[in-house]
Formats: C-alpha cells, sequence, structure tokens
C-alpha cells in the first residue's frame, strides 16, 4: 500500500532520462518505486545476464555518473549513502529492461509498478515526440522566416536595380540629372552613341574624360558648333559627330547594347521634370540599334 502511495505521489515521468540516446530509469529510483534496495535490482541482472543485455541495462560510465550525481541532483553524498555507504556507478534501465525486470520481481506490487512504468513511459515518449514535431515546426518557420527575408531582400534589390535603370527628375534637379548621365556614360566600355539634336559644348564636356568612342547623332543646324568640335579632337580625339534630322526623342547607346531613353536634352537635363528609362524589349532595342548604325556607317 505504501508502494501505490508513493506512485502516485511520485511523478515517475521525472525519474525517466536520456542516456545514449535512449529513455532510462536509474538503478535506485526503481528500487525506491518498488520498494526494495538498489542492490536488490543489481542482484536481478547480475543473477540472469542473459536477460538483460546491454540494449535493456547497462552502467553509467564515471562521467555520466558524476552529470547525474552532480549536475542532476547536485547530491552526490546522499546518494552514495542510499547505496550503503560505497560510491558505485549507478545502473540504468531502458524501457525493455524495466519489463524484464518485472518478470523476476515476481510481486503484486511488482506487476503493479511495472505497469505504471510503462505507461509512463509511453507519455514521455508521446512529449518527445510532440516536441520533436514542435522543434520541426519552429525549424520550418525559421526555414520560411529566412526565405522569405531573402525574396524580400531579393526583391528590394530588384527594385533598387529598377529604380536605378528608371528614375524621373523633377524641376530644379540639374545636378542629380547630370550625375545620373554621368554615371551611364561611365557603364560604357567600348562605345557611345548619344542621340540629342540640342548637344552642345556642355555634352563634349560630359564625355571628355570618357576612354571609349563617342557618336553624336544631332540635327545639321544645332547648337554643336565645328569650332567646337575640332577644338575638341585636337585634345581628345575620340568624337565622330553625325548630322541627322530624323530623332526626335534623345538616347544614350552602350556598347552597341544598351539603350537608355532620356526625355530630356542632356544639356537641359533638370531644368525642366523629365524622366530617364532603361529599354528592356530586344525587338526595339535590336531594330533602333540596327538602324542606328545604319546611319553612322
Amino acid at each position: 500500500m505504501n508502494t501505490i502511495t508513493l506512485i502516485k505521489e511520485e511523478k515517475i515521468e521525472n525519474m525517466i532520462y536520456e542516456v545514449r540516446g535512449k529513455q532510462v530509469m536509474l538503478d535506485s529510483d526503481l528500487a525506491k518505486l518498488y520498494g526494495v534496495e538498489t542492490k536488490r535490482i543489481n542482484e536481478a541482472v547480475r543473477n540472469n545476464p542473459q536477460k538483460f543485455p546491454e540494449r535493456f541495462s547497462f552502467k553509467l560510465t564515471d562521467e555520466e555518473s558524476e552529470f547525474f550525481l552532480v549536475e542532476i541532483f547536485d547530491q552526490k553524498n546522499k546518494y552514495i549513502e542510499t547505496r550503503g555507504g560505497k560510491y558505485k556507478n549507478p545502473r540504468v534501465f531502458t524501457e525493455q529492461g524495466v519489463a524484464m525486470l518485472a518478470t523476476i520481481l515476481k510481486s503484486d506490487v511488482a506487476t503493479q509498478v511495472s505497469i505504471a512504468i510503462m505507461d509512463a513511459f509511453v507519455i514521455m515518449r508521446k512529449y518527445i515526440s510532440n516536441e520533436l514535431i514542435e522543434q520541426k515546426y519552429i525549424n520550418n518557420l525559421v526555414i520560411k522566416h529566412d526565405e522569405d527575408i531573402k525574396l524580400l531582400q531579393e526583391s528590394f534589390n530588384q527594385f533598387e536595380e529598377k529604380k536605378k535603370e528608371n528614375e524621373i527628375y523633377f524641376n530644379g534637379q540639374i545636378y542629380d540629372a547630370y550625375s545620373k548621365i554621368i554615371d551611364i556614360l561611365k557603364e560604357a566600355h567600348v562605345s557611345i552613341i548619344i542621340i540629342d539634336n540640342y548637344a552642345d559644348k556642355f555634352v563634349l564636356d560630359m564625355i571628355r574624360n570618357l576612354k571609349v568612342e563617342v557618336t553624336i547623332i544631332c540635327k545639321s543646324n544645332g547648337l554643336l558648333k565645328q569650332l567646337d568640335i575640332n577644338k575638341y579632337q585636337k585634345q581628345y580625339n575620340n568624337l565622330k559627330v553625325v548630322y541627322n534630322n530624323d530623332f526626335h526623342d534623345r538616347y544614350i547607346i552602350l556598347d552597341q547594347k544598351e539603350i537608355y531613353h532620356c526625355g530630356s536634352s542632356l544639356n537641359y537635363a533638370g531644368s525642366k521634370t523629365f524622366s530617364i528609362n532603361k529599354l528592356d524589349d530586344e525587338i526595339v532595342k535590336n531594330s533602333l540599334i540596327k538602324y542606328i548604325l545604319a546611319i553612322i556607317k
């Protein structure tokens, strides 16, 4: 009766630990539940070694024992007293070991205790299983969170890239517009074609430090004077000017591959609201480049 009361007061699940990846119970805890001395538990194993392979019962190593008695219980001296005053590494029993032990400690009490212990192992398995499910869920949340952050960052980067390629400038943003055009011109590696009917000496100032071939297409009676062209060529010698009245819009073509459409003449950029857009449509780009190359050759 005392043992049954003990079982009700004790929470057997709290006596189940994990060692070497297995759920086990200490010999001393089993002895307390069965109402016998710890040595009786170990005698059962010693007298029936064939019934207790290592997967059923095993002794803890010195390191494992130290962890249990000091780290977990913090009562090594008290534990030694319960084992007859002489310290020995504890023996632990798996669920199968406990079931085997019940067949040796034959009594009504032992049977009831064993059933309670088996139930406790079942509870612990469900608990651990739920923990694993919860942890997997949490891990998935973390992964999903990381993926969402990555997608958000990629979207932001794409937005920033698009923002670089397609921008609007309002009246008075003269330097910002000028700086943007300079940045675009610096993207070229081999050649630049500028189509701007109102190009003038200011445009020559924009291209003079570029180490690429530059072609300007403008109307014949425009603002770009022959004197300016001649003086520029004497120092830099990277310019070709083609007179043509076919174009209304302004374009910047880089390396005969990329095209920027500019809503303002380069020398007036920022004096009124306008936008700069990079053309993405390959058919449109190829058609325009083909048309332009036919003009400048």
